[in-house]
């Protein structure tokens, strides 16, 4: 290829050969302000995708469309082929699609053993009547219990089990969080700034988690503002920019985009994107 030709780069919206997250005409609006405009995205399955942006690109808003935690005003979202849109968050969670929150939600003035135990789905005692009779629900009780245990000493907080959750560190509560989702076996798990307030001492830590949610065949999309994270870890990277997505591809493609360099640098072209 001669210098002068222009170097081939993903279409945003590109096809994939097996979607797992199939996103079209997605569109949120508050009030004048149009916070997502997302006019197709597909999310590869069993691969970690990074969803990266400038601050206020809508990257948090459209999490919460994907995951029952708000309703686009128009636009439709699959699921392994089933439809998103109105449906409840903790129905999308029983279908495979969990996710995690830049604040984290541990409850903490419950232990942590109760929080994992919470994030198990159809759990025979929340019935009323059943929850009279021991008998009916004691033995799923137990292998809740089991389980959280497991993840709980795969994640370095078996030492934390009977502690409240308000005295873990901000590292320490990702990481519960993390934990915790996985309580229901997922297929994909979505995680919004999963590095942010953790130490630099648990970053790591949390990276190897992350990939290791790959290895087990399972599709990550995150949320992230730390770069090189984003290039350790990522097979690829979706950017949004005021709502709308701008680019995708490999984190050389992005690099070389100039409509991201645009988005987050604005005339500061001189700057790495892996800069920061």
């Amino acid at each position: 290829m001669s210098a002068d030709q222009p170097v081939w780069q993903p279409v945003p919206g590109s096809r994939k050969d097996d979607a797992i997250l199939v996103v079209d005409g997605i569109r949120r609006a508050f009030g004048g302000l149009l916070a997502v405009n997302v006019a197709h995205i597909e999310v590869p399955r069993n691969r970690i995708t990074a969803l990266i942006g400038p601050n206020g690109a809508g990257k948090t808003t459209f999490f919460n469309l994907l995951t029952g935690f708000d309703t686009p005003d128009e636009g439709t979202s699959t699921f392994n082929g089933q439809h998103l849109v109105g449906i409840a968050a903790h129905k999308v969670a029983r279908m495979g699609m969990v996710r995690t929150f830049q604040l984290t939600k541990a409850l903490s003035r419950m232990t942590v053993i109760e929080n994992m135990r919470l994030g198990a789905t159809d759990q025979r005692g929340e019935n009323l009547f059943r929850g009279l009779f021991a008998p009916l629900w004691r033995g799923q009780e137990a292998q809740i219990t089991a389980r959280a245990e497991e993840l709980l000493a795969r994640f370095n907080l078996a030492h934390m089990r009977d502690e409240l959750a308000g005295g873990l560190s901000g590292g320490q509560r990702k990481l519960l969080e993390m934990a915790r989702a996985l309580m229901v076996e997922p297929e994909m798990v979505m995680l919004d700034e999963p590095m942010a307030g953790v130490n630099p001492a648990l970053k790591q830590n949390l990276l190897e988690h992350i990939k290791g949610l790959r290895a087990e065949g399972r599709t990550v999309l995150f949320v992230e503002h730390d770069m090189d994270m984003v290039r350790e870890i990522s097979d690829w990277i979706i950017v949004m920019a005021e709502g709308a997505v701008i680019a995708e591809g490999t984190a050389d493609d992005i690099g070389a985009n100039q409509a991201v360099i645009d988005a987050y640098l604005g005339a500061h072209h001189d700057s790495d994107l892996g800069d920061g």
